[in-house]
């Protein structure tokens, strides 16, 4: 094995954790999980993440029946109490449609309850159910995330707000508690591709998570490259890139892709059909699979030369792998953070020389 390079300034050593959805599994029959069941076994599988030794733990925000995981914080605050040394935060909060102001206050008391373990990782949302659901207009889509972005960003320096818009109502000096015991609460904000993203994101000085779910991963370089160059255009420090990317662990590459795509295929044609863009084919799933490709999944020592690879293209020094699928059984989903842990994360290191 040979050590891949990786600019780490500003980045810190490398760190691996795990993104859910909270997907609903099956149990042994096939038979899928109660909404009640999902949350206390999503409970066990981060208490399992930080028995393996990861470094972060991250619950997405979705609203709907396959993903019933609308309250992260709440799961994350249960495995706080029963777990010592893994971050955890969100991936992602919809800033778009929560009160920027109840996010922080939600995550600093998370961050209390955890001895400083809390982060939070902001996004747009690509799925639009919260919209509806909270009364947001879709029409409002970019501005409700630019104001609620750029009010956040004042309430990290936990001093008095005075902040005003559209989107909410204003703030006159206004103190913000709980304050957090470190002085701010490590924060993240998801891109999918748009360099503008990109630029917003280090305007304000948060860290840049890519979220990649299919295509080459190498075609991300350039954001990264854009972000540090714009960091240092409005005089901030570096930042950290991480990389968010779906992805499965078993005892072989054959043994991964049989427990895996078919549940990720059926999900992205479904959401396929719903947002209108081209049907993935099985073929273009497994290029996706294979070097290069947005999909790490196979046998542990498959996904970690994948991971090296594609932390190194993206010269980004923390990967999640969003991890488990609707349909899937939920031993294979532990089995998979298991492996993850004990033998991916040992030898992705040793790759890099971390």
């Amino acid at each position: 094995m040979t050590n891949a390079s990786i600019d780490q300034a500003g980045g810190g050593d490398i760190t691996l954790g795990l993104d859910t959805f909270g997907d609903v599994t099956n149990d042994a029959e096939g038979r899928p999980l109660s909404h009640g069941q999902t949350i206390r076994r999503l409970v066990e599988e981060g208490v399992l993440a930080d028995r393996v030794g990861l470094d972060h733990f991250g619950i997405g925000e979705h609203h709907t029946d396959t993903m019933p995981l609308s309250a992260a914080d709440v799961v994350l605050a249960a495995i706080a109490s029963r777990t010592s040394h893994i971050r955890l935060g969100s991936a992602v909060t919809v800033i778009s449609s929560d009160d920027p102001v109840r996010v922080f206050q939600r995550y600093a008391t998370l961050d209390a309850v955890s001895g400083g373990r809390a982060e939070v990782i902001l996004g747009r949302g690509s799925s639009i159910e919260s919209f509806p659901i909270f009364g947001y207009d879709l029409n409002d889509y970019e501005e409700l995330f630019e104001e609620k972005l750029s009010l956040f960003a004042e309430l990290l320096r936990e001093k008095p707000v005075t902040w005003s818009g559209n989107t909410r109502a204003s703030l006159d000096g206004h103190s913000i508690y709980p304050h957090s015991e470190s002085g701010s609460i490590p924060t993240w904000v998801g891109v999918g591709g748009s360099p503008e993203s990109v630029v917003r994101t280090a305007r304000y000085g948060f860290s840049l998570m890519l979220a990649i779910i299919g295509g080459e991963t190498a075609r991300f370089a350039p954001f990264s490259q854009l972000f540090q160059q714009a960091l240092e255009k409005f005089g901030q420090p570096r930042r950290p890139v991480g990389v968010h990317a779906p992805g499965h662990v078993a005892a072989t590459d054959e043994q991964a892709v049989e427990e895996f795509l078919p549940a990720f295929e059926a999900t992205i044609r479904s959401v396929a059909k719903q947002r209108g863009f081209r049907t993935p084919t099985r073929e273009s799933l497994m290029r996706d699979v294979g070097p290069g490709g947005a999909l790490h999944i196979g046998s542990p020592e498959t996904v970690a030369r994948k991971i090296t690879a594609t932390l190194t293209d993206l010269n980004a020094t923390r990967f999640d792998l969003k991890y488990g699928m609707h349909g899937m059984s939920h031993s294979a989903v532990m089995t998979n953070i298991e492996l993850f842990g004990t033998k991916v994360a040992p030898l992705v290191r040793e790759m890099i020389g971390a």
